[in-house]
């Protein structure tokens, strides 16, 4: 009996942190309507709904491109998160989308 606790524990803590993990990963935000900038969480989020962002230039999505940070590298987002291969990504699609509107 005491096992299946340890187990559960277990098993509650890693789909925790691959929750939270997702909620970082889905912190970068890009709205229509102001397409020069992106948003993204100065503070570590708790939930969506009290997620507290700042505008950043689009420019600045991925600024480095998946290579490693410079040692005097000051972050723009919480956890350089928009220096990741998810933030890459989103860079991309979100220029695409735009290039597909100016067409």
């Amino acid at each position: 009996m005491r096992w299946f606790a340890v187990l559960a524990v277990v098993l509650l803590s890693v789909i925790g942190h691959s929750l939270a993990k997702d909620m970082m990963r889905k912190s970068i935000v890009f709205d229509k309507n102001t397409p020069d900038v992106f948003y993204c969480p100065i503070q570590k989020p708790t939930g969506f709904d009290k997620l507290i962002v700042k505008a950043r230039p689009l420019k600045k999505l991925c600024e480095y491109e998946g290579s490693p940070l410079p040692p005097d590298y000051k972050s723009d987002c919480y956890k350089d998160v928009d220096e990741s291969d998810f933030a890459c990504k989103e860079k991309y699609r979100i220029m695409k989308r735009i290039q597909k509107e100016k067409n």
